[in-house]
């Protein structure tokens, strides 16, 4: 039975500009109204048309030894590197968004869902203003369920789920989030982009198109670093946004110090050079490798030359970005792509709601996409899944908006997603971790361009 891709829209957030006493009078006696009952902590949007912004910096490294997530089933014996949450609120003065960065593999959609319920019940924040966005180093503790890389993996959570650790991952992003809303500060905004050769693709063809991980230099790739500054209103800077496609995985299995990896070394060097925060946000990593990969050990990984062959590429797009712009207003949305499941797959409890199975028994995945569209320049949108970088390409080039940033690894992870003539080739991403048909490429670009060119261009 062949399936079609069926979508649930949810309009972006947008408020037409009032005009008039009056009216400013009602939009804030409404605001008022209902922003009562709100914990003290959680402060509401200023008059629109002032942008605010604040970041936190929030160390989870923990103080024990942990189940690394990545790789085989392994449990660290020494911290190389501190792992953190770094976060961002921004404010328009009407909507707040909220995106973390967090030194993490990976973690169930059910995880996400769990917090964002948690933000929604204590604070009063809307899910679809809150991205939870994870660097996917290979070097990190595990937090929360497995959700499906225990169905593709197995052997590999023979463990408990370490439920202390995770609370205290959770309360530390919560507590994170609650003092962002105190610091928010007037700022202004910047964009651009950037360039970096740190990345390769990864799956390697054989003479009988056979697909292994290795090194493809004549493969897709994405070398694009999409970046943005949030400036203080006196030109100061607050915290940068680098965007860029690249696994953490320049330390291999056999690694058992905890890393942020590539990642967290660039961030930390371009902190060191700024002296503001950097959310590292990965890309559309699916099939693309760091140039140095997999190594043994620290000391023979060249992890420390990402610091150039990244970071100052970062450096560089910073300083091409000269302009910035106090007026700024932030549009969320979403739709839901529902794509056929591949055939005899198994599916984690805890993750019910991203699936629905047909009268007839047919099996489809519920693939959520979440959107932010910022002034008229600029649209983001993420996806719980490694996503090959040629489909993030494709959706790139026919984006109507001049910045089409993608937001890989955010709010959960459901699997690899290949691009459609890669399913012959076969190999571990198409084979053991996902849970896609070929179909889905086609599925989702028509969503998200379809999107694109609707609801967000159509928000004021």
């Amino acid at each position: 039975m062949k399936m079609h891709a069926k979508l649930t829209a949810v309009p972006p957030t947008r408020h037409q500009p009032e005009t008039g006493i009056f009216c400013r009078l009602m939009m804030m006696l409404v605001f008022l109204l209902a922003t009562e009952g709100l914990s003290a902590e959680t402060p509401g949007s200023k008059a629109p048309g002032v942008f605010r912004a604040a970041v936190v910096k929030v160390d989870i490294t923990p103080d024990s030894p942990k189940m690394l997530l990545g790789y085989q089933a392994r449990q660290s014996t020494g911290i190389h590197d501190r792992i953190y949450h770094r976060i961002i609120a921004l404010d328009d003065g009407v909507n707040q968004f909220f995106l973390v960065s967090s030194d993490i593999c990976v973690i169930s959609p059910s995880e996400y869902d769990h917090v964002a319920s948690l933000l929604q019940r204590q604070l009063g924040i809307n899910p679809l203003n809150f991205w939870w966005s994870l660097t996917h180093t290979h070097s990190a503790p595990e937090v929360g369920v497995p959700g499906l890389p225990a169905v593709f993996m197995g052997e590999r959570y023979k463990h408990d789920v370490d439920t202390a650790y995770t609370k205290e991952v959770e309360q530390k992003l919560i507590n994170g989030i609650i003092e962002a809303r105190k610091n928010l500060v007037a700022a202004k905004l910047g964009i651009g982009w950037g360039f970096s050769q740190a990345n390769m693709n990864r799956r390697a063809i054989d003479v009988d198109g056979k697909a292994s991980l290795g090194m493809n230099p004549d493969g897709p790739v994405d070398r694009r670093i999409g970046l943005m500054r949030i400036d203080k209103a006196d030109g100061t800077p607050l915290v940068l946004i680098s965007n860029y496609a690249i696994h953490g995985t320049v330390l291999g299995g056999t690694n058992l110090d905890i890393s942020a990896d590539v990642p967290g070394l660039v961030s930390e060097y371009v902190e060191e050079k700024t002296g503001v925060p950097l959310l590292f946000i990965n890309g559309a990593a699916g099939n693309l490798a760091p140039i140095y990969s997999t190594y043994p050990s620290i000391q023979s990984s060249h992890l420390g030359e990402f610091r150039v062959l990244l970071g100052d590429k970062i450096l560089d797009a910073n300083k091409q970005i000269t302009s910035t712009t106090a007026a700024v207003k932030l549009n969320t949305g979403s739709v839901t792509v529902e794509t056929p499941r591949k055939e005899k797959l198994g599916w984690p409890d805890d993750m019910g709601k991203y699936t629905r199975t047909s009268q007839a028994g047919d099996h489809t995945i519920l693939l959520p996409i979440r959107f932010l569209k910022i002034n008229e320049d600029i649209a983001i949108w993420s996806a719980p899944v490694e996503l090959f970088c040629e489909i993030s390409n494709d959706i790139r080039d026919k984006s109507p908006f001049p910045y089409t940033f993608y937001f890989g690894y955010t709010n959960g992870w459901l699997g690899y997603l290949p691009s459609e003539d890669q399913f012959k080739h076969g190999g571990y991403e198409v084979e053991t971790v996902s849970p896609f048909t070929p179909s889905i490429q086609k599925d989702l670009t028509e969503s998200v361009v379809g999107y694109l060119f609707g609801e967000m261009k159509s928000t004021r």
